[in-house]
Formats: structure tokens, sequence, C-alpha cells
């Protein structure tokens, strides 16, 4: 089993920046690829962000390229997602995920943390 605990949520004024954390225990670290997701009130679970293992290839969805990064530490076993110039629209639940995979997956992932609530106020 994999756990994923985030960190780092809050609320932010638009135009804002987060840094969200997420902390990987369980099984090696490496092995995986990580992703963020978000659902934001009445919507569904939506793709942000993926990382692959090495942290040299990524992926990320239209609405936040440009304004979001993804990144790893393999030593730390943590994976971070740098949220710059955010928008109303950014409001949700953001969840990290993991998937057991070499490659850079935009869905089939295998774990899911809680959960960090992000509120961005106009």
């Amino acid at each position: 089993q994999v756990q994923l605990v985030e960190r780092g949520g809050g609320v932010v004024q638009t135009g804002g920046s987060l840094r969200l954390s997420c902390a990987h225990s369980g099984r090696t670290f490496t092995d995986y690829a990580m992703g963020w997701f978000r659902r934001a009130p009445g919507k569904e679970r939506e793709f942000v962000a993926a990382i692959d293992w090495s942290g040299r290839n990524s992926q990320y969805a239209d609405s936040v390229k440009g304004r979001f990064t993804i990144s790893r530490d393999n030593a730390e076993k943590m994976v971070y997602l740098q949220m710059d110039n955010l928008k109303p629209e950014d409001a949700a639940v953001y969840h990290c995920a993991a998937a057991y995979s070499d490659l850079v997956p935009l869905d089939g992932y295998n774990y899911y943390g809680q959960g960090t609530q992000v509120t961005v106020s106009s």
C-alpha cells in the first residue's frame, strides 16, 4: 500500500501563489509516477499535472499550463505543485496521486491522498 499526505492548501487572493506538497510512504517512491488532481464542488475530478519517476518529464492540463509547476524530490519522497497566478476557477480540493508506471499517465492512478482545500478569493 501507498500512503499519500497532502499539505499546503489555504486561502489566497486572485493572482496569488500557493505551494502544495505531498509525502509518499509505503512503497518504493521511484516506482511511481506522481500526479495532482482536483475536484471542485459539483464537478468531477480532473487531472491537473503529472511527473514521471525521474522528474524529467511532466504533463499539464491546458487550464494550468504556464501557471502551475509539478516537481518531485526522490530523496525526500515528496512531490510538489507550485501554483502561481491563481484564479477563482482553480478553487478545489487538490489530491496527490501515485501511479505504478514509468510513463506520465493522465489517468489510471492507483492511489490518492485525502486532499487539501484551495480557496481563491476574487
